[in-house]
């Protein structure tokens, strides 16, 4: 597969799912931005064209199968479709026009050659998850566990909480499908996503 046949998918689930004011607007602007042909990362996982967006889609069936899993066949009374989507599909906005392609000299069998690699060069240096909020805010109208589970989705990984920030706790304990989010994340970085190894 390549980043059309992500696009592709990401824009069905989107068609398929959410039904909101706004997300005529935010998918023009993802069309716009490099969202599709985006890395999912620097060095870790899906390092290549396309890879944010493979990522996004791989959070979104995560979540999907957690809620699920978590709630029975009721899942529904507990978390809106259409909140699984949108959590899962755009809870990385903030990596949009961040990672540029670039060149690097490195030595290979003795001899220097040019390798392929993206930089980080970020226009707004707003944080993570709440980038993201900000970003899609901008857009459509988020619930307050939407935001919160964008919001807090790096969860002990969280810069906030490296410098002692006990919120993710907090909100891991009064919401549950914000830990849930966190763990799809996580589970679609290490499970689903074309994982490096530095």
């Amino acid at each position: 597969m390549n980043y059309l046949d992500y696009k592709e998918e990401f824009l069905n689930i989107i068609y398929d799912n959410i039904d909101r004011d706004g997300a005529d607007s935010l998918i023009e602007w993802l069309e716009k931005s490099d969202f599709f042909t985006a890395p999912g990362s620097l060095r870790r996982h899906n390092v290549f064209e396309g890879g944010l967006c493979l990522h996004s889609i791989n959070v979104y069936k995560r979540l999907l199968q957690l809620v699920q899993q978590e709630y029975g066949k009721d899942w529904e009374k507990y978390i809106s479709h259409e909140s699984v989507a949108i959590i899962g599909l755009f809870h990385d906005l903030c990596k949009v026009d961040s990672y540029k392609p670039d060149v690097k000299n490195v030595k290979r069998d003795g001899v220097w050659v040019q390798e392929p690699y993206y930089r980080f060069d970020e226009a707004l240096p707003y944080g993570h998850g709440e980038k993201s909020v900000y970003i899609l805010s901008a857009f459509i109208r988020l619930t307050r566990e939407e935001a919160l589970a964008i919001n807090w989705h790096m969860g002990e990984y969280d810069a906030r909480v490296k410098g002692g920030n006990f919120a993710v706790s907090n909100v891991f304990s009064k919401y549950k499908n914000v830990f849930l989010a966190h763990c799809a994340d996580l589970m679609a970085a290490y499970l689903d996503d074309v994982h490096y190894e530095n």
